[in-house]
């Protein structure tokens, strides 16, 4: 399976961000409803939302946070984009990195560019790029979400993308769905016919089956080891 291939292959990846895994630390967010301390309302107004975030950051001394896969999270009742037919998508299934709008996003390996596309409705991705990969004959996906639109300016399909370059940032709340400044990171095993976008987020009911097309992207990113695990992150 694809999955072992990628646990084999985790110490050939490239860093996705900026971080010094000597030095840097990394907070561990959790946005299902064990967080009491993250109000409704907080969660509603994006400034205040990002407040929070920032706060969390600089007590703790942390770079980036990071968190959210197979992560149930009351959080998207923000916005209706979620909420369509009686059941909502709350089940997250990629990986968030919480950090500066403007930070800088490499790519893991060799990759061509599959798609792209500004998402703008209100909570989606916003400036979106679909990298696809190849690996001893396996191909695979990463889609990066929440960029900057200038990400996607002049961009085609099928542009090369070597291992470790740079090809975009982390968005500003106009341009990454209104939301504070993070990088949503998911693998994707088979895109089903999606082009410039793929759901990060599902119903609970249809977990199993969305979960087997997105592996942890941790597989990819090794950073969970690096966890700075404040005892307070949760109050």
């Amino acid at each position: 399976m694809l999955e072992g291939l990628l646990n084999k292959r985790a110490g050939d990846f490239h860093q996705i961000v900026p971080f010094n895994q000597a030095a840097d630390k990394l907070f561990s967010f959790d946005f299902s409803e064990n967080n009491k301390e993250l109000t409704t309302e907080q969660i509603a107004d994006t400034e205040s939302f990002a407040n929070y975030i920032n706060s969390k950051l600089k007590t703790n001394n942390c770079k980036y946070g990071i968190g959210g896969y197979n992560e149930h999270r009351t959080l998207y009742a923000r916005s209706k984009h979620f909420d369509a037919g009686e059941e909502p998508r709350r089940l997250h299934l990629g990986i968030d990195i919480w950090g500066e709008a403007g930070t800088k996003v490499m790519s893991p390996a060799d990759a061509i560019v599959h798609s792209f596309a500004f998402n703008n409705n209100d909570s989606d991705y916003g400036a979106t790029i679909i990298l696809t990969h190849n690996i001893e004959g396996n191909s695979f996906h990463t889609l990066y979400g929440h960029l900057s639109l200038n990400s996607i300016k002049n961009l085609r399909e099928g542009k090369r993308i070597t291992k470790g370059e740079v090809f975009t940032e982390f968005g500003m709340r106009f341009e990454n769905g209104n939301w504070p400044p993070h990088l949503h990171f998911q693998i994707i095993l088979n895109m089903e016919n999606w082009k410039g976008d793929y759901p990060g987020v599902c119903k609970f009911s249809e977990r199993d089956h969305w979960l087997k097309n997105s592996p942890d992207a941790d597989f990819i990113l090794q950073m969970n080891k690096y966890l700075w695990r404040s005892t307070a992150r949760h109050l």
